[in-house]
C-alpha cells in the first residue's frame, strides 16, 4: 500500500470516497428521473428566498462581528452602512439602478466612518 500523510490511513480515504459519491448521487437525482418532479407550493416559496437566505448567511457573520466576538452596533461602520443601503433599497426598489446606488451609498457611509473617524 502507499504510504500515507500522517494522521490518514485508507479507512479515511474509502468514507471520504463514499461520501462523495453518495453527495454526487442525490445531486444528480432529479437529473437521472426520467419524469418530471413536480414540486408543492411551499417548496417553490422556500426556493425562491433560499438564495437571499445563503447571502445574508454568509454576509451577516462579516458585519455583525469582529474577531470573533458581536461588536457594538454604535460604533460599527459596517453595521450603519448595510443599514443605509438597505433603506435606500427598500425606498427605491423600482429603480433599475437601485443596487449599484445602494453599494455607492454603502461606501459613502462606510469610508468616512471607518477612514475618517477609525470606527
Amino acid at each position: 500500500m502507499p504510504e500515507l500523510r500522517a494522521g490518514t490511513d485508507v479507512w479515511t480515504l474509502i468514507v471520504i470516497a463514499g461520501l462523495t459519491a453518495i453527495t454526487v448521487w442525490v445531486r444528480c437525482f432529479f437529473f437521472i428521473s426520467r419524469r418530471e418532479w413536480p414540486l408543492p407550493g411551499w417548496a417553490r416559496r422556500g426556493l425562491y428566498y433560499a438564495p437571499i437566505a445563503a447571502l445574508a448567511a454568509v454576509i451577516a457573520p462579516d458585519i455583525l462581528m469582529t474577531a470573533g466576538h458581536l461588536a457594538p452596533l454604535w460604533r460599527n461602520a459596517r453595521f450603519e452602512s448595510v443599514v443605509c443601503a438597505a433603506l435606500y433599497c427598500f425606498w427605491r426598489r423600482r429603480d433599475a439602478l437601485v443596487m449599484p446606488v445602494a453599494i455607492g451609498l454603502g461606501l459613502l457611509v462606510y469610508l468616512p466612518l471607518r477612514v475618517g473617524l477609525g470606527w
